[in-house]
């Protein structure tokens, strides 16, 4: 994870514009990520790092620099986010992946890109399967290496709730890993049965 200066980051809390533009330059990507596996779509995600850094900019001068920077700014990006998702009441049920995390680079070449794709998409739809907060709570632990303690901090749980939180969706992701490659793996036999005859 970046970090910045903290000179940097005082300035942007007296109100200096080109400080802030090092902050949003610096943490655009994480940001944005963080916003893409919680709601799905880069337009979606794009319009949230938009809204988080604007939250953010507000804000600047309540963050509390004992704290880490990055925490309270994924945060921001985190609770936007949940909000977004209970805004759309809407449950996606077709997954097939663990999300284990990211996708390890296979090799090279248009089949390779293909599969790291495919697997990004299996994964994303993985994810838009949890609820919110247990969606954000498996982003901060896997993708950003949050310790439990920042998630709780974060998503305004105890410890014990985010580690039971982590538990029951690593759970469900396992099972619906395992239910999808049996379904996957049943499709690929009967597909090569039939063009065996």
């Amino acid at each position: 994870m970046i970090n910045l200066e903290p000179e940097v980051i005082q300035e942007a809390q007296k109100g200096d514009p080109e400080a802030f533009t090092q902050v949003v330059e610096a943490y655009q990507r994480p940001v944005f990520n963080l916003c893409y596996r919680m709601l799905g779509n880069p337009e979606d995600a794009e319009d949230a790092a938009q809204e988080t850094f604007l939250r953010a900019y507000d804000h600047i001068r309540r963050y509390d620099q004992g704290r880490s920077f990055s925490t309270w700014l994924l945060s921001i990006a985190a609770h936007y986010c949940i909000d977004q998702l209970r805004k759309r009441r809407m449950t996606f049920l077709s997954i097939d992946t663990l999300p284990n995390l990211d996708i390890p680079d296979a090799g090279s070449g248009p089949e390779a890109a293909y599969h790291r794709h495919e697997d990004q998409q299996r994964i994303q739809t993985l994810l838009s399967s949890l609820g919110g907060q247990d969606r954000a709570a498996v982003v901060m632990y896997y993708w950003y290496d949050f310790s439990y303690e920042e998630i709780a901090e974060s998503l305004s749980l105890t410890i014990s709730a985010v580690k039971s939180r982590l538990h029951r969706a690593r759970l469900s992701l396992a099972q619906t890993w395992v239910d999808q490659n049996a379904m996957k793996y049943s499709a690929e036999r009967k597909h090569h049965e039939s063009h065996a005859i």
